[in-house]
């Protein structure tokens, strides 16, 4: 099968930046004959297979002159064409100089050091002054990439959560990195202090979580409900029976969930100022809580290099740190 080149049309959007609409097409072969139409979209277009369908359901894919249906199974012969629309300008945020810590970055996709401060995309509350405004000044091109509203953005960090984070510039890595954080084939880790004494030094937490039926800004454990989320951890170092510093892995990627999971075993995340009401914050000095993104690895959704980037414990975080093994130095002495 031979895919015609994609067509560019500019639009305008905040900023004045242009951001493009994508069309291609092409005529499935005796290979796709009886495969899903979403999976041979997202292949070719080089997007996620949700986006996929995303589309279809939008009717920007047809089959021959008519929009197909989500469930279609491909045929040989059958010609397949698709629009990516640009995204709509009240969508797309301002550009703004915000300072940023980047890691590493060339045509594909960029990584950030996120301070702890910074929001990752504009929202109730945060119109502006995110990193995703930050980005845009530097890259527009992330403009409209996978889809309106949160351009680039395949995985996030909480606000008050520190690290490592990586935004897609190209549907192509886009698409490939969504599918590999669904797939599970990104190295997500954390440092995290964690209120009183874990009673293992490795284990792990497999507990859904969804919304919280009374507080829907909040997230919570919900086994009927909740979607599957896996955290492994690993104690680096203890502190009395006060604080435990684990290295915390991702699995799965929910929505405030290593916070939620030590917060449901009994162990809160130490100045959490939403699931441990702050707890430990003035004792420690915190104004956040202590979850750091320190590495990140997977496979170059283009080139198929393998990536790995580390971050070192911001300086909030290894002061308190300092001052509990100060504490625990004139304790035994």
């Amino acid at each position: 099968m031979s895919d015609s080149a994609p067509s560019t049309a500019r639009g305008e959007g905040s900023g004045g930046e242009a951001h493009a609409a994508w069309k291609g097409s092409g005529e499935a072969g005796p290979d796709d004959a009886g495969r899903r139409l979403d999976t041979f979209v997202a292949s070719r277009v080089g997007i996620s297979r949700s986006r996929a369908q995303r589309l279809i359901a939008d009717g920007n894919v047809l089959i021959g002159n008519i929009p197909a249906r989500k469930n279609h199974i491909l045929s040989t012969g059958e010609h397949v064409s698709w629009e990516l629309p640009p995204a709509e300008p009240e969508s797309i945020a301002a550009q703004e100089e915000i300072p940023l810590d980047l890691v590493y970055a060339d045509d594909h996709l960029v990584v950030i050091d996120k301070q702890a401060n910074l929001v990752m995309y504009p929202g109730p509350g945060h119109a502006s002054n995110t990193l995703l405004n930050a980005l845009l000044a530097r890259y527009p091109d992330i403009s409209g990439v996978g889809g309106n509203g949160r351009p680039g953005v395949f995985h996030r960090l909480d606000r008050g959560t520190s690290g490592l984070v990586a935004v897609a510039r190209t549907e192509e890595a886009y698409g490939a990195m969504a599918d590999k954080i669904k797939e599970r084939d990104v190295d997500r880790d954390y440092i995290a202090l964690v209120v009183g004494a874990l009673p293992a030094e490795i284990g792990t937490i497999d507990a859904p979580v969804g919304r919280s039926h009374s507080n829907r800004k909040r997230m919570a454990v919900d086994r009927i409900a909740g979607k599957r989320a896996v955290s492994r951890f690993r104690v680096k170092e203890r502190f009395g029976r006060e604080f435990t510093l684990v290295e915390v892995s991702l699995e799965t990627g929910r929505t405030h969930q290593i916070r939620v999971h030590f917060t449901h075993i009994g162990h809160p995340v130490a100045g959490d100022p939403e699931y441990s009401r702050g707890k430990s914050s003035g004792k420690l000095g915190l104004e956040r809580q202590f979850l750091h993104a320190y590495r990140l690895a997977f496979e170059h959704p283009v080139t198929g290099d393998q990536l790995e980037f580390t971050s070192e414990l911001p300086a909030d975080l290894e002061v308190v740190l300092e001052q509990l093994r100060e504490a625990d130095r004139a304790s035994s002495a």
